[in-house]
């Protein structure tokens, strides 16, 4: 039985290795046992990322909404509670845009939300 090595599968994983750490600085991008590491972290960090990118976006739509509010005197949470007591159903996501594109709108949302209150 003939020999065989794992040469060909160890070198195309370095490969795949140093691939994904193109770019990174120094060390980091050109030697093995270094873009392990920081290819490791790399993913760990992208998977924190992608959850942290929801949190951000919400409190940024949240802190334009109340902007909008406080223009109008009337506050963030009045709006979300006079919105689900009137039985408008509507996310923060489109609140924020409606605030930013669409002020007149915006401000007949806060009206309905106060008469509710």
């Amino acid at each position: 039985m003939s020999r065989s090595t794992l040469a060909v599968a160890s070198r195309k994983r370095r490969k795949r290795v140093l691939r994904m750490a193109r770019g990174f600085r120094g060390n980091r991008s050109k030697l093995i046992r270094m873009a392990y590491g920081a290819t490791d972290r790399a993913m760990a960090n992208m998977y924190k990322g992608r959850k942290q990118k929801k949190r951000v976006y919400r409190r940024l739509w949240t802190v334009r909404i109340n902007a909008a509010c406080r223009a109008l005197d009337f506050k963030y949470s009045w709006l979300i509670d006079g919105l689900t007591k009137s039985g408008i159903e509507i996310n923060r996501k489109w609140l924020s845009d409606l605030a930013i594109s669409d002020p007149e709108a915006f401000k007949q949302l806060v009206e309905k939300a106060r008469a509710a209150r």
